[in-house]
């Protein structure tokens, strides 16, 4: 008995050593100065570049809101553009510190893959898009359609699915890269585009005539996009996931990127908190005090984000949905800061 005790607390010992060897992502960080962020190739709202190479998008700025959380800056981090096929392995391998790449939150990528997703960041679905002079009204009339798409994602398995339990012919086109997904719809080497609603709005904007095309009426599954980190790292995951939360609690107690900083005066305990006017959020996650405070100053509350990036101001012209406050009848939602 005592020699099984020995080496349960040996193999426990070896198992903390190694732990502790795999949990130095914010050291690795803090050495490079910058967080390497892992983004789309080019997706307009969500993760997309400019002429001059400067990124923007709701993915961009909560890779901003962990610089700046970490750094005081949202412009310690830099941006590396995957694809669907090769994020996974950017994340995995160390080249990225951080995935937020409109990336569906599910069981064998949060288990099989080694991932650990860290929140919500947009609540989505699958959806189709067509050519108005292709006279369909329903995804239930695309039987015998040539259905275009990108390989290595949750898109090409909700389609299979979709088309099966309606017992109904398809023909998959599918490329790697987004831009040729779209470019070979365009084209008409296929009869329906189809991804994420969010994604389907954003690459209508890059069509020869946005206005020829419109987006069916169904919503075929469930795609809870949000950031990941490698598993394994908790405190790295913890500083990722209390940084969302912050963006949204900021949202919901009306602390914005121009007031923050006098928020230190605010009655109220959970804003106090929040903004490290009292209580050791910060500390806890390893970072300076006022962590979540400049990560709100550097991008916004979540609102914010989303209404410069996707909202209806914007080329997308999406409404908040169910990415809107929970108290607003949405089903966006922070644990309390606490």
């Amino acid at each position: 008995m005592r020699k099984l005790i020995g080496t349960a607390i040996a193999a426990t010992a070896v198992a903390g050593l190694a732990f502790g060897a795999q949990a130095s992502t914010l050291d690795d960080v803090k050495a490079k100065g910058h967080v390497q962020c892992g983004v789309s190739q080019g997706l307009p709202g969500f993760s997309n570049p400019d002429e001059k190479g400067n990124w923007s998008g709701l993915d961009v700025d909560v890779c901003r809101a962990v610089a700046a959380a970490i750094f005081g800056s949202g412009d310690a981090v830099k941006f590396t553009p995957l694809s669907a096929k090769e994020r996974f392995t950017a994340l995995q391998s160390g080249e990225v510190d951080l995935l937020s790449r409109n990336t569906t939150w599910t069981l064998s990528r949060d288990t099989a893959l080694g991932l650990d997703f860290t929140g919500v960041s947009y609540y989505d679905g699958q959806g189709f898009m067509v050519r108005k002079d292709l006279g369909v009204k329903s995804a239930k009339e695309l039987s015998g359609a040539a259905v275009c798409t990108n390989t290595g994602t949750t898109t090409e398995l909700n389609v299979a699915d979709y088309f099966r339990t309606n017992k109904m012919d398809y023909k998959v086109v599918a490329f790697e890269k987004a831009d040729e997904v779209v470019a070979a719809y365009d084209a008409g080497r296929c009869d329906v585009y189809t991804t994420d609603q969010s994604g389907i709005a954003a690459q209508r904007t890059k069509l020869k005539e946005p206005g020829a095309h419109i987006i069916l009426p169904e919503v075929i599954s469930k795609e809870p996009l949000g950031p990941a980190v490698r598993h394994g790292d908790n405190q790295w995951g913890d500083i990722v996931r209390w940084t969302l939360n912050a963006l949204i609690t900021a949202e919901e107690f009306g602390v914005e990127k121009g007031n923050v900083a006098s928020m230190k005066d605010s009655k109220n305990p959970e804003i106090r908190r929040l903004v490290s006017a009292e209580g050791t959020m910060c500390e806890n996650l390893g970072l300076q005090p006022g962590c979540f405070a400049n990560a709100i100053a550097a991008v916004g509350n979540y609102g914010e984000v989303f209404e410069r990036n996707v909202g209806p101001s914007t080329p997308l012209g999406l409404g908040r949905g169910l990415n809107e406050l929970w108290s607003k009848g949405g089903i966006m939602y922070s644990p309390p800061f606490r």
